[in-house]
């Protein structure tokens, strides 16, 4: 089992001069403290105009500046938004960073979810999947040797050779983003990896991984030449601390994390508020108030605990196959000494059993090869991607503010 860290790079309100600079700071000693103790992967996000939930719209400047304080994590785009740039410039961010990095980048791919990021740059909800379609067979060829040309319908580009070129042959590995369960067998018939920016039980984690294999080896639809990429990985909730109680008292961002998905995406087309017209850490805190047994129940979801504790959840999400867990600690207000701390302990004493998984790489073989063959499980049971014990919010209709539904 690989595991990877994820950052969104939240910043809920209220702002103070100086909090971009200590949140981007703190973020790359993050990194630095996780290759250090052999984590394998760093996933950014790409997102635009998102206040408070993300503050991170320029990746590959961010991944950069971690590529010369780091020596071997993977770095991660989690993901590229192919909707939003030009398939050109996405090569090149992409080749740029393959060089920087020594030959580390991770090229995640998607699509934006919500109509505020999608239509200051000309798209909208409706086209998003054929632009994005289309921006992946435009850029593959740009990693080849020589020029190449793209006539479609959403980007016309005479011939050009694109430079300059990655170090890894023919490209970085490739992964899609999956935030609605469903996507994940889409990404498989592509022949992506899934990334999977769900929370979800181990039960449910066995469904997809069901349906992604079966996807890729039985379906597969490749949308352009490229090398397929044969991993699912899911994004967790994490804290830990020397106690179960003490990881929860830390992961107070977790929560927030929830609270601010579901209040967005409660909206049409997930349309976020007009600029400075919603606190969204205050909301926060009055649902909080409201519910303050539905935040216990969705803090003993995730990997947050003590060791023992998770390592005993790992145990189940292994005989699931997942092929990466990422860890979510970089949220809400969780501060820069907790999430090092959680960092710290977690190498520690509970990776290293799960590092050597040799009966998971011979069932993945097996699967690939085509001499393990998996059911098709129903997976319309599996659908919620905050789990059981996620946050609700009541329905949000225009000019309301949500209200706060225990589970």
């Amino acid at each position: 089992m690989k595991f990877g860290i994820f950052y969104e790079l939240q910043l809920p309100r209220p702002w103070q001069a100086g909090d971009e600079l200590k949140l981007y700071q703190d973020a790359l000693t993050q990194l630095e403290t996780a290759d250090r103790l052999g984590y394998d992967y760093a996933w950014v996000v790409e997102h635009h105009f998102l206040e408070e939930y993300s503050h991170s719209p320029s990746p590959e400047s961010f991944l950069a500046a971690a590529s010369q304080r780091t020596r071997k994590i993977r770095l991660g785009h989690g993901i590229f938004q192919l909707t939003t740039n030009h398939p050109a410039r996405v090569a090149e961010r992409i080749a740029v960073l393959d060089l920087l990095s020594r030959g580390r980048c991770e090229f995640g791919m998607g699509e934006s979810a919500s109509i505020t990021e999608l239509e200051p740059f000309g798209r909208d909800m409706e086209i998003k999947k054929d632009v994005f379609e289309e921006a992946v067979r435009a850029i593959f060829p740009m990693f080849g040797d020589g020029g190449c040309e793209h006539h479609g319908k959403y980007f016309d580009i005479p011939p050009r050779n694109v430079v300059p070129k990655p170090v890894q042959k023919p490209h970085p590995p490739l992964w899609m983003a999956c935030s609605q369960l469903p996507t994940i067998e889409r990404a498989g018939r592509n022949g992506f990896g899934a990334l999977g920016f769900q929370f979800v039980s181990a039960d449910a984690a066995h469904a997809w991984v069901h349906a992604y294999y079966n996807a890729i080896t039985k379906r597969l639809d490749k949308l352009a030449d490229y090398e397929i990429n044969p991993n699912m990985a899911l994004v967790s909730f994490f804290m830990c601390a020397k106690t179960d109680e003490e990881a929860r008292a830390r992961s107070d961002g977790a929560t927030f994390f929830q609270f601010a998905l579901r209040y967005y995406g409660a909206s049409q087309s997930r349309q976020r508020p007009p600029p400075g017209t919603v606190n969204m850490w205050d909301e926060y805190n009055k649902w909080k108030r409201d519910n303050p047994m539905a935040q216990e129940a969705a803090l003993r979801g995730g990997l947050i605990g003590s060791p023992e504790t998770l390592r005993r959840k790992l145990r189940r999400f292994r005989t699931s196959h997942i092929d990466q867990v990422i860890l979510l600690n970089q949220a809400g207000k969780n501060s820069h000494e907790h999430i090092c701390e959680s960092l710290e302990l977690f190498a520690a004493e509970v990776m290293p059993e799960f590092r050597e998984d040799p009966e998971h790489e011979a069932w993945k073989a097996g699967v690939m090869s085509g001499l393990i063959e998996l059911e098709e499980i129903d997976t319309r049971a599996f659908t919620d991607r905050y789990g059981k014990l996620g946050i609700t919010l009541a329905p949000v209709a225009r000019g309301e503010e949500p209200s706060g539904a225990t589970p």
